[in-house]
């Protein structure tokens, strides 16, 4: 094991490192803590980690003063725990003077090593080392760490690119902050339009679209099979499959797992309305999707209204559409709850008491709370009056003074009285002032 490991790191120092999309994710990095990168697959985990290592080497530390491996390497396959002491040992053999400084070790897929929250655990208590791991959502959940490292690590989740950063991947991110000019105000309307369509996935951006589908629609199948069926033991595929499907190809949707047991029922798919329950929550622990409850004090009321579900990228579920032609208020919207849920804010969706609802109230652990509706446009018939009405209804009862709706395009101020008032604001110039 030391000849494959001293291969592996010498092969990492020797390599350069990739040029990377920079993202907006930052790792804590706090001396005695293990950063842990959670996120469904090809989000990005491991580009984050290769990015600290770029941004160290910058910042003065050598190289051989990062250490990055890889544990789904068939060559490491399979390794238990105890092995890992090998790791440590050749790497401080080969730089003996890392010993008498701190050094970063960054190691990813670690949950394919069975038992290594312990080894972790001793190797921050004996070592001078800085340590950063990520995994798929197969074992290395947020809560799974916390209970396994004793509170000895910070957890980060990644997300597909935001609108700011497949901006900067395209380079087409502005140079300045809002407001913006005529020109560049349609060059951000045209991009953010491809955006919702080709979705965040680093991978699959610029790619053709029937490939970019074949890609995504890939991704969901691996994500269920390995983060989902093998992990929970599920027996009952094709009932998760329907339930999955139905959120896909319904975004922004309310989910009613009661509407969903009878039409499995119908099609002779036996599936308890718990287990269906149980299921929606492996999909969300998978990051595959987002529940969305009524904002309320009131639990009992949280718990018997329906979950509105998003998924984790609107291009994700373009490639399990089941029309031709795009909902735009349906991605406009769930491309709004991802801009706010990867910025860390606490959502649920609001309604007032005359029964009008309002996409989302949004409450940032920093302070401060906002009430944002998405709509496409307010043009036709009903939408401007039903728009603004929740809202200013909400404003009412929230005790907010503010209020926005993010359209496409559209863009004014509308006083809503006693101090109150909303904005309507192009989705692009949105999406940047949130930075």
């Amino acid at each position: 094991m030391h000849e494959i490991f001293e291969r592996l790191i010498a092969d990492f120092h020797e390599r350069p490192l990739p040029r990377l999309t920079r993202r907006d994710v930052r790792l804590p990095a706090l001396r005695g803590k293990v950063d842990a990168v959670v996120g469904m697959r090809r989000t990005g985990k491991t580009s984050l980690l290769l990015a600290r290592a770029a941004e160290l080497h910058e910042a003065g530390v050598p190289r051989e003063g990062v250490l990055y491996v890889n544990f789904d390497d068939e060559r490491l396959l399979p390794l238990e725990a105890r092995e890992l002491d090998a790791l440590v040992e050749t790497y401080y053999r080969l730089y003996p003077a890392r010993r008498a400084a701190l050094s970063y070790l960054m190691l990813d897929e670690i949950q394919n090593v069975p038992g290594w929250e312990r080894w972790i655990r001793r190797l921050l208590d004996t070592e001078a080392v800085q340590v950063a791991v990520t995994g798929s959502s197969a074992r290395l959940l947020g809560r799974e760490i916390a209970t396994s490292l004793r509170g000895r690590a910070l957890t980060t989740e990644v997300y597909p690119f935001s609108f700011r950063e497949a901006l900067r991947h395209r380079g087409m991110e502005p140079a300045r902050p809002p407001p913006y000019g005529g020109r560049t105000r349609s060059r951000l309307d045209r991009a953010l339009r491809e955006h919702l369509v080709e979705g965040g996935f680093p991978e699959v951006q610029g790619l053709d679209p029937a490939l970019r589908v074949r890609v995504l629609q890939e991704y969901v199948d691996v994500a269920v099979l390995r983060d989902v069926a093998e992990r929970h033991r599920v027996s009952n595929l094709p009932a998760l499959r329907a339930l999955l499907r139905q959120a896909l190809a319904h975004p922004a949707g309310e989910l009613s797992i009661t509407r969903l047991h009878r039409e499995l029922r119908s099609q002779g798919l036996a599936a308890s309305r718990d287990t269906l329950h149980e299921y929606f929550a492996y999909l969300e622990d998978a990051y595959l999707l987002n529940g969305v409850r009524l904002w309320t004090r009131s639990e009992r009321a949280r718990r018997v209204n329906p979950r509105k579900v998003y998924p984790v990228d609107t291009g994700l579920a373009l490639a399990h559409a089941r029309r031709l032609d795009p909902d735009w208020g349906r991605l406009l919207e769930s491309w709004v709850f991802l801009e706010l849920r990867r910025r860390g804010y606490a959502i649920g969706y609001y309604r007032t008491r005359s029964g009008r609802e309002v996409d989302f109230v949004a409450e940032h652990p920093a302070g401060g709370r906002r009430l944002v509706q998405a709509a496409w446009t307010l043009e036709g018939e009903g939408t401007r009056a039903r728009e603004l009405e929740a809202a200013v209804e909400a404003m009412r009862e929230l005790r907010l003074r503010e209020g926005e709706v993010v359209t496409w395009v559209e863009e004014e101020t509308v006083e809503a009285g006693r101090g109150r008032r909303i904005r309507v604001v192009p989705a692009a110039r949105w999406a940047l002032e949130l930075d």
